[in-house]
């Protein structure tokens, strides 16, 4: 298995961000695989797909590029980036670290996502700059569109997962992040499943990045950061389908609408959110949200622009007693 040997205070600087960059690239696994993760995804697919494959057929050598980059083990740096250490609203900065990136050291890359042996067709300069054009076609195109919803879902995870991390430690906040990554202690973080060898990552920067595709993977920008890239929780499969009622016994004792208020926030959500989700105005929101805090039910935490509400843990057992068939 692949582990990185981490120092504790490497761990206790690591964090949680939101990354527009990461997001794109793995929209630019999705759109070359054609295969959905998760259900949110097929409408996307269906609507952009088509003009990736008309942009690729148009231009072979980055069709190539992209084929070799995108392993079956690994991603290529020069299509999975190390994202910044911070929240990273915009693509574009790190497309321009990524167009300065040395002619042999993107060949090198490309060659270990290969397995070892680069295609010829990929022996010529500015394999960089076209992955770094593309990336940003795809950022346009398909992810800037629907940016300000996929981010307030990502924003959903990093606050739910730093509330896992401040309950239960490492070991909490990193079960169930993908398949092949947990905390094995000792300073030992596994980030897969793969015979790899150990990495020292000590005195580096290290990120946690969830992306709303449902595959993720490991950058780094050596030495100074290391990132693990995973799949967020919840995604974009509330994407067209109908949030559940609440359950009558809940609905009853706080009311139907503010009772669906708590039974949708047992995912983090903002306002904005929750207004889309309930049909409600923005001032009922509020007003249930209020009362909600008051009784203890909810909390709020902010996550870059947002303030995302969740539920306590007397919210989750009220909405777990009022389940058919709890008592």
């Amino acid at each position: 298995m692949g582990w990185w040997q981490v120092s504790a205070d490497t761990l206790a600087g690591s964090r949680f961000v939101v990354s527009a960059l990461a997001e794109t690239c793995a929209c630019l696994v999705e759109l070359e695989r054609g295969t959905a993760s998760h259900p949110g995804e097929l409408a996307w697919l269906g609507l952009h797909r088509p003009a990736y494959r008309a942009r690729l057929a148009a231009d072979p050598v980055t069709g190539l590029l992209v084929r070799t980059g995108l392993g079956p083990r690994w991603v290529a740096e020069l299509l999975g980036p190390a994202p910044a250490g911070e929240n990273e609203p915009d693509p574009r900065p790190g497309l321009a670290r990524l167009r300065r990136t040395p002619p042999e050291a993107a060949e090198a890359d490309l060659a270990t996502a290969a397995g070892g042996r680069l295609p010829p067709g990929l022996h010529r300069p500015g394999l960089p700059e076209r992955a770094a054009d593309l990336l940003e076609w795809v950022w346009t195109e398909t992810v800037l569109p629907d940016w300000p919803r996929r981010r307030q879902i990502m924003e959903a995870d990093v606050v739910a997962r730093t509330a896992e991390l401040s309950r239960g430690g490492w070991t909490a906040a990193l079960a169930g992040l993908r398949p092949g990554v947990r905390w094995l202690g000792g300073g030992r973080l596994q980030i897969n499943a793969y015979d790899y060898p150990p990495r020292e990552i000590s005195g580096a920067e290290l990120v946690f990045v969830p992306v709303t595709s449902g595959r993720g993977w490991a950058a780094w920008d050596e030495p100074r950061r290391y990132a693990l890239i995973y799949p967020c929780s919840g995604a974009l499969a509330e994407a067209g389908q109908r949030p559940a009622a609440a359950p009558e016994p809940l609905a009853a004792l706080l009311g139907p609408a503010r009772a669906r208020v708590l039974v949708l926030v047992a995912t983090p959500k903002s306002t904005t959110q929750l207004v889309a989700l309930t049909g409600q105005g923005l001032g009922s929101v509020g007003r249930h949200l209020r009362i909600l805090l008051r009784a203890g039910l909810v909390r709020r935490r902010r996550s870059g622009r947002a303030v995302l509400y969740y539920q306590t843990r007397a919210g989750r057992i009220l909405t777990g007693a009022a389940q058919p068939g709890n008592s």
